[in-house]
């Protein structure tokens, strides 16, 4: 059985596309998750909402990599120690 994700698309105010998830991240929907991020980024401009996701394991952050260096991460804290062990922390903006 799949893991539980939602995800939504939409425009932010200043136009840049915004991905919002809710739910787990894990192996049984990151490919789903890595579609979603790569349909919506366009002129190298993305912003991934994270902060309704519980759970992100490595298929997830290879995902979130796909659209790395336009993307700007909203996080919250629990997600905050996996974004910085994995680099990506490093080389996105990231905002709680």
């Amino acid at each position: 059985m799949a893991t539980a994700l939602e995800l939504s698309a939409r425009r932010g105010p200043d136009g840049i596309p915004v991905v919002t998830a809710v739910g787990e991240i894990d192996m049984s929907n990151a490919e789903v998750f890595r579609a979603a991020l790569v349909a919506a980024a366009e002129d190298d401009r993305l912003v991934v909402d994270l902060t309704g996701v519980g759970y992100l394991d490595s298929a997830g952050i290879h995902a979130l990599y796909a659209v790395t260096p336009q993307v700007r991460l909203v996080a919250s804290a629990l997600l905050a120690p996996v974004l910085e062990i994995s680099g990506l922390a490093a080389i996105t903006s990231i905002r709680d």
